[in-house]
């Protein structure tokens, strides 16, 4: 071996040596809890595109069988992160009395009222049993006011069931003919029409705008895991960035398909609405949110803090900023 030779791969060892003695990077573990649905495309994403990865976090997600128990997980420190409709956070500083934060925006729901097929418009309603999550919050504000509006009012015009998630909801409507109508989005809207059950229109064409998902954590542990929120804000941002980017329909479309279990066509279908339904890089929407409270105080009967309260986007301004 001639001198040169030997000095290469003695300089060789030495390298393989200090890179085997230098331990890896620890990630950060986060835990967090959606429901399921179209609109965690960008999480989807973030997981397979390595967008997670790459910024030492490594993300269990969990989904959610209904908002109380990712209302309750989130206030006992069991998930990090939550996204579900922005409403629920209010619910948590307004029922609970826990500290939450919004610290994202995502979409508007996309959410449409089904009934059962021999009901011809919301007034028909009248007399029937219909379906919520849980009776005080979000998605079931959304379907009290479209009644509202159509002339009826929560228990003396029509009974409420309380189901679950949005999956649990179809379900109940494709299995059980009393359960009249309920509020759905994409994908489960999508099988409810294909079931046979009637979409009586979108919530925001007849409420007006609406912030829906939004991401928010406990104010205690945003401030004190500012960075590790703020690399979750820019990898959800970035996941979301490429999901909309037309070249990569395809692979996002399969991305839903698979982490949802559903066919391709629905995944397509319910990849079309979430283009429509989001907003760019998952800005907050002021306005929708304030309609938002509108709702909650209308149907509760009692008023809601200023919106600033119920918000910090300091580590979204911060992850778009770094980008």
């Amino acid at each position: 071996m001639t001198r040169g030779v030997r000095t290469l791969t003695l300089a060789a060892a030495t390298v393989a040596l200090l890179a085997g003695s230098i331990p890896a990077v620890a990630q950060t573990k986060l835990t967090i809890m959606v429901f399921a649905g179209m609109q965690n495309l960008p999480i989807f994403a973030a997981q397979a595109k390595g967008f997670f990865a790459k910024r030492g976090l490594e993300v269990d997600m969990k989904i959610a069988p209904n908002s109380d128990e990712l209302r309750n997980g989130l206030a006992d420190g069991r998930f990090q992160i939550v996204h579900a409709a922005a409403d629920n956070s209010v619910a948590m500083v307004e029922m609970a009395n826990v500290d939450a934060k919004i610290v994202i925006g995502g979409d508007d729901g996309m959410n449409r009222l089904f009934v059962q097929p021999e009901i011809g418009s919301v007034a028909d309603l009248r007399g029937k049993t219909v379906a919520v999550d849980a009776p005080n919050t979000a998605y079931a504000f959304q379907l009290y006011e479209m009644l509202r509006l159509a002339g009826m009012e929560k228990d003396k015009d029509y009974k409420i069931a309380i189901v679950g998630a949005t999956f649990k909801r179809a379900d109940a409507l494709l299995a059980d003919k009393t359960m009249a109508g309920t509020m759905l989005n994409p994908p489960f809207s999508l099988r409810a029409a294909k079931g046979g059950l009637k979409d009586l229109g979108e919530a925001t064409k007849t409420i007006g705008p609406y912030q829906a998902s939004a991401g928010f954590v406990l104010a205690t542990w945003g401030r004190a895991n500012a960075d590790t929120l703020t690399k979750y804000l820019s990898a959800y941002v970035e996941g979301m960035r490429w999901a909309a980017d037309p070249k990569n329909k395809a692979e996002a479309v399969k991305l839903v398909a698979d982490n949802l279990k559903m066919p391709e066509d629905i995944a397509t279908a319910g990849y079309e609405a979430l283009m429509t339904g989001m907003s760019k890089d998952a800005a907050f929407d002021m306005k929708g949110f304030e309609n938002v409270l509108a709702l909650r105080a209308r149907h509760t009967g009692k008023p809601t803090k200023p919106a600033a309260d119920y918000i910090d986007l300091s580590y979204y301004q911060k992850a778009i900023a770094g980008m």
